[in-house]
Parts: C-alpha cells; structure tokens; sequence
C-alpha cells in the first residue's frame, strides 16, 4: 500500500500510557453478551457512506488471504471460490462482487454505534546475523528453559501445589507430582491462567524478567535470532509483537511473536508521568526517544520499568506481510484486529473513521484478521498500518472515532458467523 502522504502542524503523537501491541493473544475474560441485530441494521454495501469512491483492490486481495481459512467454511466456500477468479484492477467487477455476495451489518454496542480506532505497525530495526560493535543487542528466541504450566485462578491462593512435566517446556498440576509451585512466587498476570518460569532443582520459580535478561541472564539458554543496532528500537518491536529487521545484505528478516516471559506489560510512558519527568502530553513514542536521548544513562532504568519480555521466531514473510492471529499475512492499512467475540476472524468490516489527528474522512473495506489483548468490544479496531517508519507516525497518531459495518456473505447473520 502506498501510505498517504504526511501533513504538518499535527499533533505529537499520542500517549502509549497503554500501548500492548497486537501480538494476536485473543482477549481473556467472562463470555460477553452477544449484540442483538434486526433488519434496520442491515443493508447493501452499496449504501454504505463514500462506497463508491472505494478503490477496492486491495480489499478483495485482502479476502482472498482471509480465504485460505474462510474456504473452509460452507458459507463461505463460494464466495472465496468467485473471489479466487476475480481481476483486482476491474474496479466495477469487484464492487459488483462485495454488492452481490455480501449484506451490511451495521455494529452496534448497547447504544453506541462508534468506538475507538487505533493503529499498529511494524517495526524496521538495522541487524545482522553475526554481533559486532555496530549490532551488540541479541533479538532472542524462546529460551530452551522457559516453562510453563496453567494455574486457574482459584488455585493461585491454595499454597503450594505440585506439578510433573508432560512435554518440554510444559508442566501440569498433579497431586503426587516431583514440581513445587507456589503461585504467590508469580507475578499477577490478569491476562491468562499461565505462569511462566524456570525449574530450579524441584522448585518451578518465575522467569527472568527485563532488568535480569537485558544483564545475560539467558544468554546461555536462548538462541539468538539476530543482532540490531539499536537497543530502543528493540523495545518497541517487543511492544509491536512483530517486524523486519534489514540485514548487511540488504535482505529483510521477518520475526514475530513467540512466547513471553510471564510479566504483565507495564508502560514506560505512564512510569515517566508518574514521576514527574514529563507531561502526559508528551509522553508519546517520540517523546519517550527524545528523553532517552538527553538521559541516556538512565535508559536500563527505564526500560526495565517494563518487566514484560517478547521472544521472537523468523516467519516466512509470505506476500511480505506479519502473520496475525488469522493464521494469514496482514496488508498495511486493509487489516485490522478486532475482538473475535464479537467479529469473525477473516470477514470483510467497512470502516469510517478519520485520519490520524485529523477529521478528514478515512473511509475503506478493511479485513479482520489479528486480535490484540488491548483490543476488546464490538467497536473496538485497531488498524494495521505497515510496517517502517512511516507507519509507525500513523499508528502512533491514530485514536480516532469511528462506525464499522460487518460484511457477511448473503443469507448469513452476525449470530450464526460467531
């Protein structure tokens, strides 16, 4: 996608008091209550505002990546089928394609018809395969002694409890098992059941977190991917989930998320605001880089405020785009990541929001295919941008408002689709 050209006199970029990426970890909690729907919210898509300006290319090559799932499925086998033969540069056959096949359904929460639009991208890092003074920073895979092992939470205040291990890297409770866990021992992740830590003789106790792994802790037990430049850079791929990293040939590596280390995400910019040493105003991407610049010796200080560690695998790269939580790679600015409670993984969704810090209309056919543990409610998107650092200025400045319509083939209700 070739992104929008950027415009001056906007904002700083927003705040990342929150910022968790979209790693494609589904949103954990009480099954939500489905939103009800009736024939007023349904419609053509030709109705839909600004439809006819859509240049829909991009979208229908979008859908035919949600297909390799969606193909899967009966009611959906013959709309991929008619896509899979379609010509993307027939702009009439394709709108006539998304008129014909699929009904608008306008998403609703309670009273509310609009919800908060944010952006996410990839991050690109300068690396190398061999460290060197240029690239010392190890971008790391999953640690051969991370382990892992489900503790429901009415279990977390019942002492100690044991445990035997059934794959590697895997343990699971049981009364006569040779592991002791205390569970008061872990951090408190509200996101999952999971603890995440290290056998020490038969005591299972919490991983290393950032302070620890930044100073060698793992480097005898994680393999590294590759090496980057930039130690900052590094930390907000980890924020991100995934990205490229360009190597001394010119090639790209292409990494994504593969396990974490058990801490919560804590935000750094919500750790400068709260003791004092900036505004919430100016606690944005570029606002935090501005402050490591003139504190540099306090930079370990800082990102260890965040005890959460992302260990990375290579992906493919396949058709240049990150894999997300659909199974399939995402196109900059034509995916987005949505609450699966409520959107079906792979359907087409019509957004209307606007432009980054701007309330020129951003209107186009956009594909769900990744979730995001901060992405959660019916109206709730998050939109991909690319990858660089052009994408990163977007996805930084993007909290916008916006209305969103879910495209379903005809004869299929938002009901029966979840």
């Amino acid at each position: 996608m070739k992104l929008k050209s950027l415009k001056t006199g906007w904002l700083p970029w927003l705040a990342l008091l929150a910022l968790a990426g979209c790693t494609t970890t589904p949103p954990v909690g009480p099954s939500p209550s489905r939103p009800s729907y009736s024939g007023a919210d349904s419609a053509s898509p030709a109705a839909l505002p600004a439809w006819n300006s859509q240049a829909l290319g991009d979208s229908l090559q979008g859908l035919r990546r949600s297909c390799r799932t969606l193909q899967k499925k009966p009611a959906w086998s013959g709309v991929c089928r008619e896509a899979g033969i379609l010509a993307a540069n027939d702009a009439d056959a394709v709108r006539r394609f998304f008129e014909n096949r699929f009904t608008a359904w306008k998403l609703r929460d309670g009273g509310r018809d609009s919800g908060l639009i944010t952006g996410y991208y990839e991050p690109l890092l300068n690396g190398s395969h061999s460290r060197s003074e240029r690239t010392p920073w190890p971008v790391y895979g999953v640690p051969r002694d991370l382990v892992g092992v489900d503790v429901p939470v009415s279990q977390r205040g019942r002492g100690t409890l044991r445990a035997r291990q059934v794959a590697p890297g895997r343990l699971a409770l049981a009364a006569g098992g040779d592991i002791e866990i205390n569970p008061a021992d872990f951090p408190n992740d509200p996101r999952g059941i999971r603890l995440k830590g290290r056998l020490s003789g038969s005591r299972l106790l919490p991983y290393f977190n950032r302070g620890q792994i930044n100073q060698g802790s793992i480097a005898g037990s994680a393999p590294v991917i590759a090496w980057v430049e930039d130690p900052v850079e590094l930390f907000f791929l980890q924020v991100q989930g995934s990205g490229r990293i360009q190597l001394d040939d010119g090639s790209f590596l292409h990494v994504g998320f593969a396990d974490q280390n058990g801490y919560p995400y804590q935000s750094i910019g919500k750790w400068l605001v709260d003791r004092g040493e900036m505004t919430l105003g100016d606690a944005s991407m570029q606002g935090i880089k501005d402050w490591l610049a003139k504190n540099p010796q306090r930079r370990d200080e800082l990102l260890s405020a965040n005890p959460s560690y992302i260990f990375f695998k290579p992906l493919s790269g396949d058709d240049g785009g990150p894999i997300g939580a659909l199974g399939v790679p995402l196109t900059g600015g034509y995916s987005i990541a949505v609450d699966p409670r409520y959107i079906p993984l792979g359907a087409p969704v019509y957004l209307a929001t606007s432009w980054p810090n701007s309330s020129e209309p951003l209107t186009r056919l956009v594909n769900a295919q990744d979730t995001g543990s901060a992405i959660k409610g019916a109206l709730r998107a998050d939109l991909f941008w690319g990858y660089g650092t052009e994408a990163g200025m977007y996805a930084g400045r993007m909290k916008q408002q916006g209305s969103m319509w879910l495209l379903l083939p005809k004869g299929m209700t938002p009901a029966s689709a979840l």
